[in-house]
């Protein structure tokens, strides 16, 4: 452009620079996130089964959300996105790990790691051995619809696959879990409400 020369008009109703995004909307978006971290976490454990790799799991998601902010739909299922995030990061670390060969300082470093001093309730370790013990498809579709409080459809579309595919999984995870911790179905739904 020439020096002096008439800078060219805005259309009505662009924004003034598609570069810079809103503050307001940047903060609703900070906000709606951070809201989201408590059941992003408790997913995250369900999946690996350790807290400091869960910890590890939410920060990668939350930072892969902030930086893809911009591709974010608003008024579409931040909870959802959040959750697809995070299972996308855990499968992409699983997969990393089958190729990598562990050095005698990780092997060491994974024998030395001390358990918390905290030990929750026996009814809990018991319910961790039998989701354990469960396929991983059948104990993600039963963590996100029983613990996450996500619909059928909803998690279906976070493990990306059929609505009737994921009610199954989630069938045959409670029927399992009934089996493996020697419940009864009112026993199940009595020590464990709706989530079995």
């Amino acid at each position: 452009m020439k020096p002096g020369a008439a800078k060219p008009e805005a259309k009505p109703g662009a924004p003034a620079s598609p570069a810079a995004p809103d503050a307001a909307s940047g903060s609703d978006f900070r906000r709606e996130m951070l809201a989201q971290l408590p059941g992003l976490r408790a997913f995250a454990v369900s999946l690996c089964g350790r807290s400091d790799v869960a910890d590890d799991l939410v920060q990668d998601a939350v930072l892969g959300a902030w930086a893809g902010r911009h591709g974010f739909a608003p008024g579409t299922n931040m909870r959802a996105w959040l959750f697809r995030i995070l299972r996308n990061g855990f499968y992409s670390r699983l997969r990393k790990a089958s190729r990598e060969v562990a050095g005698s300082g990780e092997r060491l470093a994974s024998r030395l790691a001390v358990a918390p001093p905290q030990h929750a309730s026996l009814a809990m370790h018991e319910m961790r051995r039998a989701l354990d013990a469960l396929p991983g498809d059948q104990r993600e579709a039963i963590i996100l619809v029983g613990a996450s409080g996500f619909s059928y459809e909803e998690a279906a579309e976070i493990c990306g696959c059929a609505t009737g595919t994921l009610k199954s999984r989630v069938h045959r995870a409670r029927a399992r879990l009934r089996e493996v911790m020697a419940l009864t179905e009112d026993e199940g739904a009595e020590t464990f409400g709706s989530a079995l």
